[in-house]
C-alpha cells in the first residue's frame, strides 16, 4: 500500500523541473505518503565546497522561524549565575560535574541538545569522546559554548537546527513538518538557505549552491532552485 502511495505522490512530482521555494512549499504537502503520522520535512542542499579543506568547512545553526516541530531537551553545563539563567530560560537539565559524572558513569543521554560555558568546557572536554560521535558536543562556532546561556537554550528550545557539511558535500537539515503548510516550511527553508550563502567560503570556486532538494519522511524529492536566495544576498 505504502508502495502505492508513494507511486501516485511521485506523479505529482516533475524531476526535471526546479521549482521556486514558494511553489516547492505548495506542492509538498500535496505529496505526502503517509496518513498516519505527521512527516517531517528535510531540506538536502549539495554545496560546491570540498569539506576536506578546512577552509571549506560549512557548518552553523539555523534559527527556524517557526520551529521545526519537535521538542528539543536541552541540557546546560554551568554554575552560579549562569545555571540560574538556564534554567529560568527552559532547560531541562542544568549542573556541572554530577551531570558529567551521570553521562560516565551511567551513560546517560536524556537529551537532544548539550550547552555550555566557556568555563566548563575543560570539564566538558572529558567526555568528548562519548558526546562527539552523538553530535552532542558543545562547540562555539554553533553556539553551544557560549556566555549568554539564555539566548542559546531560548533558541534551541524555539528550533535552531545545527548543520555541518557532510564529505559529499551535502548539507542536510528538518526544516519542520508537513502540517505547518506551505507558508510556514518556505520561512524556515528560506532562512536556511541565506544561511547557507552567508557562510560561502571564500575559498569556495564556481556555483556554490548546486542543488537544493525537499522532501518528507516517505515522500519523493522536489527539486528547488535556489536563485532567488542567491541574488537576493548579492544585492
Amino acid at each position: 500500500m505504502a508502495g502505492k502511495k508513494y507511486e501516485q505522490a511521485r506523479k505529482l512530482v516533475d524531476r526535471t523541473k526546479r521549482l521556486t521555494l514558494k511553489d516547492a512549499c505548495e506542492l509538498l504537502p500535496k505529496a505526502k505518503v503517509s496518513t498516519k503520522f505527521d512527516e517531517t520535512v528535510n531540506a538536502a542542499i549539495r554545496l560546491g565546497v570540498n569539506p576536506k579543506h578546512a577552509d571549506q568547512m560549512v557548518r552553523g545553526a539555523a534559527v527556524m522561524p517557526h520551529g521545526t516541530g519537535k521538542t528539543i531537551r536541552v541540557c546546560v553545563i554551568a554554575k552560579g549565575d549562569k545555571a540560574k539563567e538556564a534554567q529560568d530560560a527552559g532547560a531541562d537539565y542544568v549542573g556541572a560535574e554530577e551531570l558529567i559524572e551521570k553521562i560516565q558513569k551511567e551513560n546517560w543521554f536524556e537529551f537532544d541538545s548539550m550547552v555550555a560555558t566557556p568555563d566548563m568546557m575543560g570539564l566538558v572536554g572529558k567526555i568528548g569522546r562519548v558526546l562527539g560521535p552523538r553530535g552532542l558536543m558543545p562547540n562555539p562556532k554553533v553556539g553551544t559554548v557560549t556566555p549568554d546561556v539564555a539566548k542559546a537554550v531560548r533558541e534551541l528550545k524555539a528550533g535552531r537546527v545545527e548543520f555541518r557539511v557532510e564529505k559529499a558535500g551535502i548539507v542536510h537539515a528538518p526544516i519542520g513538518k508537513v502540517s505547518f503548510g506551505a507558508k510556514k516550511l518556505e520561512d524556515n527553508l528560506r532562512s536556511l538557505l541565506e544561511l547557507l550563502v552567508k557562510l560561502k567560503p571564500a575559498s569556495a570556486k564556481g556555483t556554490y549552491m548546486k542543488s537544493v532538494t525537499i522532501s518528507s519522511t516517505h515522500g519523493p524529492g522536489i527539486k528547488v532552485d535556489p536563485a532567488e536566495v542567491v541574488a537576493a544576498a548579492a544585492k
